[in-house]
């Protein structure tokens, strides 16, 4: 049966997988460079910034994904926010993950050596300059195998955008499951496509993390 449903519903559930690599890849670049602004801001900008931003960050942490898109999709339009269900599934993306890569970077700059700052500010250095050319690096490093693993964790995160009806590929294999009354060979396939995908996330990350390590070597 699995070659019959892979025939019928091949052409669906590719489109899904491409919707699931979109809403994934934007999400994810969104959410590291909103996560990376907020870490700027509660690091260099003005101290009154702390609060909000722990708020934010604890609030997004400390409630599901499924109830931020809900009050996103659905709640948005009682303050004039309307969004199709695809923006409003990688904004929800954007905003989950940024909590989550603020935490991961602050902990990736606590890490590099404050002797290599002190030392970058005695000769000089602007600290637009240390940031750039001393903390983003080395921070980078100790910072990358737990960027990879939220990274893995949003993909699975990208199947409940099937509730506000993204046609990624949770949303095709329900239909394919409803069409069918077939359920463990599309809840196989869905399995199939993550684990491949997770592979292919760790394997990059793993380069990622040696092209790092070589570059402060050479740097050293």
């Amino acid at each position: 049966m699995m070659p019959d449903l892979l025939h019928r519903y091949g052409p669906d559930l590719l489109t899904g997988f491409g919707m699931t690599l979109f809403t994934w890849a934007l999400g994810t670049l969104l959410g590291f460079a909103l996560g990376f602004a907020i870490e700027l801001l509660r690091r260099f900008g003005p101290k009154r910034l702390a609060w909000p931003i722990r708020a934010y960050v604890e609030f997004i942490r400390g409630t599901p994904f499924l109830v931020q898109l809900f009050v996103l999709y659905y709640g948005g339009p009682l303050i004039g926010l309307r969004l199709d269900a695809l923006p409003a599934g990688v904004l929800g993306l954007t905003i989950y993950g940024s909590a989550y890569f603020t935490e991961i970077l602050r902990a990736g700059f606590d890490a590099v050596p404050k002797g290599q700052i002190e030392a970058a500010r005695a000769m000089g250095f602007t600290d637009g300059v240390i940031v750039r050319r001393i903390m983003v690096p080395v921070m980078m490093v100790s910072a990358l195998p737990a960027l990879v693993n939220f990274a893995i964790i949003l993909t699975k995160e990208t199947v409940i955008l099937s509730m506000i009806t993204v046609p990624e590929i949770m949303f095709q294999t329900q239909t394919m499951m409803s069409e069918t009354f077939a359920f463990v060979e599309p809840i196989l396939i869905l399995a199939l496509f993550f684990w491949g995908f997770v592979e292919v996330i760790s394997r990059l990350g793993r380069r990622l993390e040696r092209r790092f390590t070589h570059y402060l070597l050479e740097r050293s």
